[in-house]
C-alpha cells in the first residue's frame, strides 16, 4: 500500500472511532470513504446509515452495514454524524468536493448531520482553493447554462450524477470562495456546486505519515 493510501486508511479509521452505537450515519463517496466502510463494520455497532451514491450504498451493504434510502417517506430526516472526503481543504475550512460527481447528495447529507467530519490525506490540504470546482447542472437549457457559467466545461466521459444531473467543472478563479459559491448557486440551471463552507464542517481529520491531526472547524 502506498503512503497516500495508508494515510487515507488512517484518517478513515480515526473517523470510524468517532461513531457510537445507535447513531444515524451519513456515508460519503470516494476512495477515502472506501476505507471507512470496513472500519465501521469491524466495530459491530448498531447503526442506521444513508449513502451519498449507489457505489457507497453497495459497498456498505457488502461490508455488512445497514443502509436505508434517504428519500423514503417516513425515513430518516436527521443524522448524528456524516463522514466524507474532500478534494481540497483550505486553512479556513472551505472545501472543494465533487470529484466523484455526488456533491449534491453529499451536501444534503452533510447538512442533515449534527456533525460533519471530513477525512483526508495531507496532500489535499492547500493554502488556497483552485479550479476546478465541480458542478451539477440540469440537462434542460444546458448550452445557455454553460454560457452563463463561462469558463465552465463539461467533464469528459463523466457519468450523470446519482440523480441524473450533468457533471461539469468551473475553471475560473476561486480567490473568493464565498462570493463564487453565491454566484454559482444563483445561476439558473445549476443544481449544486462543490464549494462547501466552513460553517458546514465540524471536524477535519488529516492523516500524514501515519499520524492523524484532528482539526476542529465549527461546532
Amino acid at each position: 500500500m502506498s503512503d497516500a493510501e495508508s494515510d487515507k486508511q488512517a484518517a478513515a479509521e480515526a473517523a470510524a472511532a468517532l461513531v457510537e452505537d445507535g447513531m444515524k450515519v451519513g456515508l460519503g463517496t470516494g476512495s477515502t470513504v472506501a476505507y471507512l466502510l470496513p472500519a465501521l463494520a469491524q466495530r459491530s455497532l448498531q447503526l442506521r446509515c444513508v449513502a451519498t451514491s449507489l457505489a457507497t450504498e453497495e459497498a456498505a451493504r457488502k461490508a455488512g452495514l445497514d443502509v436505508e434510502r434517504f428519500e423514503s417517506e417516513g425515513g430518516l430526516d436527521q443524522l448524528d454524524i456524516a463522514i466524507d472526503g474532500a478534494d481540497q481543504v483550505d486553512p479556513d475550512g472551505w472545501l472543494v468536493k465533487g470529484g466523484g460527481g455526488a456533491h449534491t447528495r453529499e451536501r444534503i447529507v452533510a447538512a442533515a448531520a449534527d456533525r460533519f467530519v471530513v477525512i483526508t490525506s495531507g496532500g489535499k490540504i492547500v493554502n488556497a482553493l483552485v479550479a476546478p470546482v465541480p458542478l451539477e447542472l440540469l440537462p434542460f437549457g444546458l448550452p445557455a447554462t454553460l454560457r452563463a457559467l463561462d469558463p465552465t466545461v463539461l467533464r469528459e466521459g463523466a457519468d450523470p450524477s446519482p440523480d441524473g444531473g450533468v457533471i461539469a467543472d468551473y475553471q475560473g478563479s476561486v480567490d473568493d470562495p464565498r462570493g463564487l459559491a453565491a454566484w454559482l448557486s444563483a445561476t439558473a440551471g445549476v443544481i449544486d456546486h462543490g464549494l462547501f463552507p466552513p460553517d458546514l464542517v465540524a471536524d477535519v481529520l488529516i492523516a500524514r505519515g501515519g499520524e492523524v491531526e484532528h482539526r476542529r472547524v465549527s461546532s
